[in-house]
């Protein structure tokens, strides 16, 4: 399969909170995009297209802000898509860019994209609108009580406590405290976790991620700009996707093959991406991993799925410290997003995360020794997955078949 090499030679993001009073949307989008392209050194002529990552606009009240953002992020007169699979929304702009590169369309594609999370009263009713009127609307599901539900599932098949789903919630605030743009960062203890309010059951407040306003881009190029822009790419190695019903009954292996608690879904997009980008043993190849992690029950069934360990065996690893920043794989350097979620761009922020640990462009969160970095997202009802393998030597490229 003929491909041409993909970089990403340019990163930015804003500080992300959850108020921007002296910021439109488009504004922040544009602060994003100009953070990406003077990282990347380019100019806005050299851009010759434009992916815009933008989940629901009802969370900003706004109707369709692509449109608008169109001119504030370089995108008049060259051809402009905008992305939306709901929380997969900025991994799955990120491959569509991907695949403007790769195929040789294009040498050099911006993505960009914001979001306002919190400008709507109640984020949750929103998301609640996505349920059959007729058979699901009135049992309220949301991303809330929708992934309880799972979480109480993965909880009776494997053993897995409220607590060690608590140590998850600490390990995230711990790391982002080196992240100069995330949302929540400080100290906390599993007390402090288990004593936050309850939400649905397993839930806790702290379980649960904040409702984010910013705003992150990407520069992707082509091997030949790489190589004029960029001393030390992030190559995109592999890509992959795939999707589910957004039905949940029709995913709980009991009448069919699949296992909605354990994001199997996950599990097909990564080996397809590991096989594209030559990777056959992730625990020993993959350093770092930044998760599509909203809620602290979605790491286990995540790292799992990714093939760091076995099914049912992520929350004891995590006890022994496996999955902490000096274990033998980091999750979530940046402090993931338990602690920053701007929904319509959290999954290209996880990939801004993982291309600059490989870049070496992290800051006070760089770890040592980074050649390969795995970046998810997941939208949906758990029915979107997004798998994306960056690394800093292209070459595994070419074991495609």
């Amino acid at each position: 399969m003929a491909k041409n090499t993909v970089a990403v030679i340019g990163t930015g993001q804003t500080k992300f909170k959850t108020h921007y009073a002296d910021k439109t949307y488009v504004e922040l989008a544009q602060d994003a995009a100009k953070l990406a392209m003077d990282d990347a050194g380019v100019t806005p002529d050299e851009l010759d297209a434009i992916v815009f990552s933008m989940a629901p606009t009802q969370f900003m009240g706004v109707n369709d802000c692509d449109r608008w953002a169109t001119s504030h992020v370089w995108g008049t007169g060259k051809p402009f898509m905008r992305i939306h699979a709901g929380g997969a929304t900025g991994g799955s702009a990120l491959q569509a860019a991907y695949v403007h590169v790769a195929s040789g369309v294009h040498r050099t594609v911006l993505v960009v994209g914001a979001d306002r999370v919190a400008e709507t009263p109640d984020a949750q009713h929103v998301l609640n609108l996505i349920w059959d009127r007729f058979y699901e609307h009135d049992f309220a599901l949301n991303t809330v009580t929708m992934t309880a539900l799972a979480a109480q599932r993965y909880m009776s098949r494997y053993g897995t406590t409220e607590e060690q789903f608590a140590q998850v919630v600490v390990r995230a605030r711990k790391n982002a405290m080196g992240n100069p743009y995330a949302h929540l960062k400080g100290e906390i203890t599993v007390d402090d976790v288990m004593n936050s309010p309850r939400v649905a059951y397993p839930y806790k407040r702290f379980d649960i991620c904040p409702r984010s306003s910013g705003a992150a881009a990407v520069v992707l190029s082509n091997l030949d700009v790489a190589k004029e822009k960029c001393a030390r790419p992030a190559f995109v190695n592999g890509v992959s996707a795939i999707t589910h019903s957004v039905f949940m009954g029709d995913r709980m292996g009991v009448f069919s093959e699949t296992e909605f608690s354990d994001h199997d879904g996950e599990h097909i997009a990564a080996y397809e991406a590991y096989r594209q980008a030559g990777i056959t043993d992730p625990t020993s190849q993959i350093q770092v991993a930044e998760l599509y992690d909203p809620f602290s029950t979605f790491q286990f069934p995540s790292i799992e799925s990714l093939g760091f360990c076995g099914r049912g065996r992520a929350a004891a690893i995590s006890d022994e410290g496996g999955w902490d920043l000096d274990g033998q794989v980091a999750i979530g350097p940046s402090g993931g997003t338990l602690c920053t979620n701007p929904i319509g761009v959290t999954g290209l922020v996880r990939v801004v995360d993982a291309a600059n640990q490989v870049m070496g462009k992290a800051g006070q969160n760089q770890l040592p020794n980074v050649h390969n970095a795995v970046a998810t997202a997941v939208g949906g009802s758990t029915q979107f997955f997004a798998v994306t393998m960056l690394g800093d030597d292209h070459a595994t490229r070419g074991r495609v078949q």
